[in-house]
């Protein structure tokens, strides 16, 4: 019988033993359930984290303390031993920038309530001194950015109610929260160093100019990735306050505006595709305004009588780059135009996009003319950014994003200019910033080639003269372009950092010509001197007579 006993529990223990195993293989062959234990589950945090492309942590989960007042902490008496004035007194010595008249009025009241959010785990202990039941400081979750302000336009903020605001906590809500993916970090295209470089020297050119905004982006060229993106004036995502609330509107994404010259390369890049230019030695004439029905077209000043289409872009000539949009005609022109977005909203993941102001139906002469030169079209910053990656990177499209991809989650894209057309163009943006009007964007060593852009803000009573949107497009190495960066400034002064000038060469390109140094070797790209793009056939196209 013993020995009976002994087999039936050695048999027992195989077959538990036996099903252990079948149910590990199973899961490791199948996968598991996908849910998690409720002690798994206690290991997770509340909400999962966000990272940059390099792992950087910039939004997390942690346990705080909030001051909470519980009037039903002591059963059957009052809620406080002492009375509300000196518990008050109490607690303002802990929190000087308390009230105390109004913490003495919200203990009278008798009402449960939260008398502050947030408090350090130090103040807690302090508060537990006071000695009073229903002050209990509960620990709490709470979403915390260890960078502060740092790409708060990107990544938003979580509400009282647990739930995502604004940017990317809003769009990764539910992967955020949910039990079987909050424990996968989200990680994002943002690389923080090139997104500290990049506010911090925006908010440098706002103090020299005295705007009073400015935005930013950093775009990879073959991707489509955001490396930085900023909108200044900024907030703090870890004290959402009211005036936090105001400054969350997002210059770059949902922001449209006339951007003005910028948009001549692309008005030049679309002719060589039309083939309406063949020989970029071809001039027009530009010595006198041009007129279409009751309007004038003008330049700031007279560049030349006949000026080639380099010179166009280096001095920016409004008559010129007209004359070129009416050669290739309103209905090529806004084809192009719409194969790169501009009559859509801006592919990125962010909730708040703006949609541009968009001429439907057939275009007038007039409008395809004033298009050509940034006028008559308002489009997002990021807009122009996701175009000008199109215009050197061999001529393909790319939708924006602000998720890191892996080398085959890169999208295809769509073909919107020729090879050909791009590496032309790859020459003329470098000619407009080493003898145009993109000089001080010049870094050394890094082959930088953009265009400037200065347009007068609408009004109610047609353009405001004394108020401008600069902005300055741009690309680097222009022998093997990798980003794309647009910076713009609302309102600039000018003033005596800027030799009283308030166009964009003056600050927006200034600007970039800051910047690139700085976030060039972070993404590793360095400065060559001994290298150039190959500038040879334009140069002598370039009038040295001094007659601009």
């Amino acid at each position: 019988m013993a020995r009976k006993r002994v087999a039936l529990i050695a048999f027992v223990f195989a077959l538990a033993t036996a099903v252990l195993v079948l149910r590990v293989t199973m899961m490791g062959f199948f996968g598991g359930s996908g849910g998690l234990t409720p002690a798994g589950d206690a290991l997770l945090p509340d909400r999962g984290m966000i990272v940059d492309r390099n792992g950087v942590p910039l939004a997390r989960d942690f346990k705080s303390y909030a001051l909470w007042f519980n009037p039903k902490a002591m059963e059957g008496g009052d809620p406080l031993t002492r009375s509300p004035r000196e518990v008050a007194k109490k607690l303002v010595a802990i929190f000087p920038d308390m009230d105390e008249a109004d913490l003495e009025k919200r203990l009278a009241s008798g009402k449960g309530q939260y008398l502050r959010r947030r408090i350090l785990p130090e103040e807690a202990n302090r508060v537990f001194e006071i000695g009073e039941p229903a002050l209990s400081p509960p620990a709490e979750p709470s979403r915390y950015y260890p960078e502060g302000n740092l790409a708060a336009h990107v990544l938003g903020y979580v509400g009282a109610d647990g739930k995502g605001r604004v940017g990317m906590e809003d769009v990764f809500n539910t992967s955020l929260t949910d039990p079987s993916t909050r424990g996968t970090e989200q990680v994002l295209a943002i690389d923080s160093r090139v997104q500290a470089a990049l506010e911090d020297e925006l908010l440098r050119g706002m103090g020299l100019a005295q705007a009073k905004g400015a935005g930013g982006i950093v775009l990879d060229v073959d991707t489509g990735e955001v490396i930085a993106l900023a909108s200044l004036p900024s907030f703090n995502p870890n004290h959402i306050d009211e005036k936090g609330m105001e400054l969350m509107f997002n210059r770059v994404t949902n922001q449209v505006f006339e951007l003005g010259s910028t948009f001549k390369p692309l008005t030049v890049a679309a002719a060589l595709d039309a083939g309406t230019i063949t020989n970029v030695g071809r001039t027009y004439p530009a010595g006198k305004p041009l007129r279409v029905g009751r309007f004038s077209i003008s330049d700031s000043h007279i560049v030349g009588q006949n000026i080639n289409v380099p010179e166009i872009l280096m001095h920016s000539s409004n008559i010129g780059t007209a004359q070129i949009a009416d050669e290739i005609g309103s209905k090529r022109m806004k084809a192009k135009m719409e194969l790169l977005g501009f009559n859509e909203r801006p592919y990125i993941e962010l909730p708040a996009r703006g949609f541009p102001i968009w001429h439907s139906g057939e275009w007038p002469r007039l409008t395809t003319m004033t298009v050509g030169f940034g006028h008559g079209l308002s489009v997002t910053p990021l807009h122009l950014a996701s175009a000008y990656a199109a215009m050197v990177n061999g001529g393909v499209w790319r939708p924006a994003t602000l998720k890191k991809l892996a080398p085959n989650e890169v999208p295809e894209g769509r073909r919107v200019f020729k090879e050909a057309t791009s590496a032309r163009m790859r020459q003329m943006l470098r000619l407009i910033v080493t003898d145009g009007t993109g000089r001080k964007a010049d870094a050394p060593g890094f082959r930088l080639g953009g265009k400037t852009g200065s347009a007068e803000k609408p009004g109610k009573n047609g353009y405001q003269r004394t108020k401008l949107i600069t902005n300055f497009a741009a690309a680097f190495p222009m022998d093997n372009p990798r980003y794309v960066i647009v910076t713009m400034f609302d309102e600039p002064q000018g003033t005596a950092a800027t030799s009283y000038q308030r166009t964009a060469a003056w600050n927006a390109a200034a600007a970039v010509g800051r910047i690139v140094p700085r976030i060039g070797p972070m993404l590793g790209v360095y400065p060559d001197e001994s290298r150039e793009i190959d500038l040879t056939d334009l140069r002598p196209l370039i009038d040295k007579g001094g007659n601009h």
